[in-house]
């Protein structure tokens, strides 16, 4: 890139070292983390499928993905569904390829049964979801001629020929808007990812519902922590034990917080508007809050990295379902993420990147980017500017390459 364009920000302390953090995460199984997820899962899927039956991944988007909320009974050892869950997919994706139609409705409607039946057996796909199918072969802005579709862009969501992809030819941001990532995590921000994962992973209860939710606020050493943690009816029979079950949900917390974070003094909270004697308690048939209304958007969960990081900077972009391959909201934080983690794992500080898109420019020439750079736990000051602006070219010459990474799931979109 333009070494003009890149700001450069020392810092004089390390996030970790301020007076307070706010930060939170929205488990797996809340509404808004499953719209980023299934955004997601419906761009990989339509990637996949352009790709290996046209040689690229055509023009898309499921960035507009919502999940609106069911009816449900839930009992003591049971429960069942009183209306569906409702799946909105929303957004655009072209619906041809020289003339050959792609079954962009079977495809997408197809991902979403499988997307539910693997984190929710208990529901009846056919049954318990309702799809509100409302994708659409758009055109896009800039179509001049568009009646002779003498321009290429007129052709967008409808391409000829690989010819009409010009982001084979030039890889260029197709909107102006902004990525931003950091690395390291703080240790107030990992134990807040660590939660969930603790909870539900190689040992997880029967009993564990998904839709596990995270806050912490740190100032100076002390941390507070309220997680709500739902239980599965089925799983737990009457009042005694889904207070076992809570109570030993927060003995692994506590053990887990003590011998991993000692330099924390942690106070934790389980499920705060508990009330045994009504009862009112997180019982739930499915494990998330899907069943009884709340409804999900892709955009308003957890930001590029799996957490809402009040202390830190990131793009309002909901980046789920955004096309891989040239979207800049979305590859600009794999692009951050790059950069910071090659400052942390080759000269030792923590950074946080910011990028910026201009509309048609280069993707590898950002028209701005800022990276601030701690000092290193080791007390070293941040590092001489030209060592850092070497990282950014670095990772920005990696950006081209990371789409296979991105359908993989190898970087943390929600």
């Amino acid at each position: 890139m333009d070494r003009n364009n890149l700001t450069y920000v020392p810092a004089s302390v390390r996030r970790e070292d301020e007076p307070f953090e706010i930060v939170e995460r929205k488990g797996d199984g809340h509404p808004d983390t499953l719209a980023d997820a299934l955004g997601e899962r419906l761009s990989a899927v339509y990637s996949r499928y352009t790709q290996e039956h046209f040689g690229a991944v055509l023009h898309h988007q499921f960035d507009k993905t919502g999940i609106l909320g069911g009816r449900v009974e839930v009992a003591f050892g049971g429960g069942r569904m009183l209306s569906p869950v409702r799946v909105l997919l929303s957004g655009r994706a072209s619906g041809a390829f020289a003339g050959q139609e792609i079954p962009v409705r079977d495809l997408l409607t197809e991902a979403v049964g499988e997307f539910f039946a693997e984190r929710y057996p208990m529901l009846d796909t056919k049954r318990d979801l309702r799809l509100l199918y409302e994708v659409s072969q758009g055109d896009s802005p800039g179509g001049v001629g568009a009646k002779d579709k003498s321009n290429v862009r007129s052709r967008w969501f409808a391409p000829q020929s690989l010819a009409d992809l010009p982001e084979l030819s030039k890889l260029a941001c197709n909107d102006t808007s902004s990525g931003c990532a950091f690395s390291p995590p703080t240790a107030t921000e990992q134990l807040v990812l660590d939660v969930e994962g603790v909870l539900a992973g190689a040992r997880r209860p029967a009993w564990l519902g998904s839709d596990i939710k995270v806050m912490a606020h740190r100032f100076g050493t002390r941390v507070d922590l309220t997680c709500a943690i739902p239980q599965l009816s089925e799983h737990v029979p009457d009042v005694a034990t889904y207070v076992a079950n809570r109570e030993a949900a927060r003995e692994t917390l506590t053990q887990y917080v003590a011998e991993r974070y000692p330099q924390l003094d942690v106070r934790l909270w389980v499920n705060t508007r508990d009330d045994e004697d009504r009862p009112e308690l997180y019982l739930t048939y499915t494990g998330s809050s899907i069943e009884t209304g709340d409804e999900g958007l892709v955009g308003r969960g957890n930001r590029y990295g799996g957490l809402i990081a009040a202390n830190r900077p990131y793009t309002m972009e909901g980046i789920s379902g955004k096309n891989p391959v040239y979207h800049t909201g979305k590859v600009y934080c794999v692009g951050a993420d790059l950069i910071a983690g090659l400052v942390h794992s080759e000269l030792g500080h923590g950074a946080e990147v910011i990028l910026v898109g201009q509309s048609g420019r280069e993707l590898v020439d950002p028209w701005a980017a800022v990276v601030r750079v701690e000092p290193a736990a080791d007390g070293r000051p941040a590092p001489d500017r030209e060592l850092v602006a070497d990282l950014v070219d670095r990772g920005l010459a990696e950006l081209p390459g990371s789409l296979g990474a991105i359908l993989a799931g190898a970087y943390r979109m929600h």
